[in-house]
């Protein structure tokens, strides 16, 4: 499964997609109503970490793919909306992986 650039890129991308609506969760419910404030330290980090290790599989995806800046440019703007790594988990598996070897 991870074995391609785009398969990461696919997990991490369902990962981080995951934890960002745990992080609204999480800010809205239990920060805002219940009156936690430290209700969003630790989700926070976690989700930084992963949107790192994202940026990172993007940039990885980017180069073994050969992408012009578009395609990156988009799932990069796709993972700062919720719900939007649906729609760029459909468009991923339709990539072909690209050959190592050529």
């Amino acid at each position: 499964m991870l074995s391609t650039a785009i398969n990461r890129l696919r997990v991490i991308s369902i990962i981080e997609g995951l934890s960002f609506l745990f992080l609204l969760y999480h800010s809205i419910y239990t920060k805002r109503m219940l009156g936690v404030e430290d209700a969003i330290k630790t989700p926070g980090m976690i989700h930084g970490v992963l949107f790192c290790i994202f940026c990172v599989a993007l940039l990885n995806a980017k180069i073994v793919q050969k992408w012009t800046i578009k395609p990156p440019f988009w799932i990069f703007m796709a993972s700062l909306v919720p719900f939007a790594p649906i729609w760029v988990e459909k468009w991923l598996v339709g990539q072909k992986p690209a050959d190592r070897k050529g």
